[in-house]
């Protein structure tokens, strides 16, 4: 009988496959929110990742949008050409086999498009969630496009929005 592996070991197995040498920290404090996950580790909320689901139509998208920035339904449907909404709960966790407050860029089943917050390309060194809201690792943005084959893009919605 084979053990389903956790969460974290999902995302270790995801970077190795992909030559990512990079270490998942699990913490005592909750790294749910940008600004918790920014505390938790020493960084900027800038430079965390937020790795957030949303719905073109029936398609999961995913966008790994900087921590200090909302992101813009409307560049979404512009840059995607179609109908993009906030995906919920379940939806996060089918697409992605994650629940919202962990979910990574990657280690998922299948491979979702995705959209990156050209933001995160100001910064030498990020931080994304490990599949836990306990559970993070550093890595760069071009290891991030590298890992999630998405596409620097502006996202980020206008600050009177």
């Amino acid at each position: 009988m084979s053990k389903k592996a956790s969460a974290v070991e999902r995302v270790q197995r995801a970077l190795g496959e992909l030559n990512i040498e990079t270490a998942i920290e699990e913490l005592p404090d909750s790294t749910r929110t940008a600004q918790e996950a920014a505390q938790a580790v020493g960084l900027t909320v800038g430079q965390i990742v937020k790795s957030l689901v949303f719905m073109n139509d029936d398609e999961p998208l995913l966008v790994c949008a900087s921590g200090a920035n909302r992101v813009s339904l409307e560049k979404l449907n512009r840059l995607v050409d179609g109908a993009v909404r906030q995906a919920s709960p379940d939806e996060v966790r089918s697409a992605t086999g994650f629940a919202i407050g962990g979910v990574p860029p990657t280690g998922f089943a299948r491979p979702l498009t995705t959209l990156i917050d050209r933001d995160l390309m100001q910064y030498e060194g990020i931080c994304a969630a490990a599949g836990t809201p306990h559970a993070v690792f550093r890595t760069t943005p071009l290891d991030l496009q590298r890992m999630t084959e998405g596409v620097f893009a502006d996202v980020k919605a206008d600050p009177a929005s």
